[in-house]
């Protein structure tokens, strides 16, 4: 056998084993093709209305979603608000809570404030009123721990937050809207008034 026919033949066996992969590449292919397809066959294709339905119900459900949140984000910042709130009013009545106690005591205060400018002469009186200014001071001790403080009234600018005006003066000494005179003493318990103090203003 010559060399050319034995090239023949190896030709002809290449050229039948490329064709036998050629086909099994399409059969492949064609089995692929028959399973998508048996699967369409099965499961259906959507119609249009169908997408369009599915579309529809789609961005309903996200509506519904971003409802949920925004109503979720209410309630958190609500919730908030009022633990805020909650925390605020535990804070001053912690701060306050003395306030009621103060204000009943206050005019005993000013009982023992008016005793102790009255002059005395004899001895027995005098030693009374020693006794007096040791229980106002002790008074005045405790009342100053809770946070009570006085006003600063004569001789001060006229504040309506401060002061209540109950006369007015006329003293062309005086610079106008300056408190000449002071008929109560205020009190502040530490940054609220609880009681204004009672003066005369000069016009």
């Amino acid at each position: 056998m010559t060399v050319e026919k034995n090239n023949t033949i190896n030709n002809e066996k290449l050229e039948e084993q490329n064709n036998n992969v050629e086909l099994t590449e399409e059969d492949t292919a064609e089995a692929v093709f028959a399973e998508d397809q048996n699967i369409v066959e099965e499961n259906g294709v959507p119609e249009p209305d169908q997408i369009q339905l599915l579309q529809e119900k789609n961005n309903e459900l996200e509506e519904k979603i971003a409802e949920f949140e925004n109503r979720y984000l209410r309630l958190q910042a609500d919730f908030d608000n009022s633990r805020r709130r909650s925390r605020i009013e535990a804070e001053a009545n912690e701060k306050y809570r003395a306030q009621k106690l103060i204000i009943d005591i206050l005019p005993v205060v000013d009982n023992f404030e008016r005793a102790l400018i009255m002059e005395v002469e004899n001895e027995q009186a005098k030693s009374l009123k020693q006794g007096l200014e040791m229980v106002y001071r002790s008074l005045v001790d405790a009342l100053l721990k809770e946070g009570l403080q006085s006003i600063e009234a004569v001789g001060k600018e006229f504040d309506p937050h401060l002061h209540q005006a109950v006369m007015q003066g006329n003293d062309e000494n005086i610079g106008s809207n300056i408190i000449v005179e002071e008929f109560q003493k205020g009190y502040l318990l530490k940054d609220k008034v609880i009681r204004p103090s009672m003066v005369k203003v000069n016009q």
